[in-house]
């Protein structure tokens, strides 16, 4: 069986919080599996809270950098994953064959209210980030699994 790590790319605006967390999930529950890296279709830089509330979940995006998607990255990719509708709407042209995910997640860094309401949402955000993350990963297992029955 082929051990060669997925290469994932998370895209979204601009880089700072659903993207990130993505890669960060990705990264961390998927390690053996995936590459994940991320990018925005700008850079808006990290997002505090993001960093604060992956943080609580066991989760270090700190290192992690915004930055803009380039060719390069587009071409090392397997399967480029959209955040967000605009990135959806403005990603760049895929080399052929590249396969494409949406997952329409709302921003958090648009969240408004006192601290605790703006957390919350950001708190959502990364639970429906890290379930998708884990679904994910989930049908690569399935795929490896069945690929390697179908060899047997």
């Amino acid at each position: 069986m082929d051990q060669r790590k997925l290469k994932i790319l998370f895209l979204c605006t601009g880089n700072s919080c659903r993207s990130q967390m993505a890669e960060g999930w990705a990264n961390h529950l998927g390690r053996d599996r995936v590459e994940a890296m991320s990018a925005g279709i700008e850079a808006h830089g990290k997002n505090p809270r993001a960093i604060a509330i992956m943080r609580e979940a066991g989760v270090d995006i700190s290192r992690q950098e915004s930055t803009r998607v380039t060719p390069e990255m587009l071409a090392q990719a397997d399967l480029v994953v959209t955040v967000c509708g605009h990135a959806d709407e403005h990603c760049p042209a895929l080399p052929a064959g590249m396969q494409k995910k949406h997952w329409p997640l709302e921003d958090p860094a648009k969240a408004t209210g006192t601290e605790e309401q703006i957390m919350a949402k950001f708190r959502a955000t990364r639970d429906e980030v890290r379930r998708r993350v884990e679904g994910l990963i989930s049908g690569l297992k399935m795929m490896a699994h069945s690929d390697s029955r179908e060899k047997a």
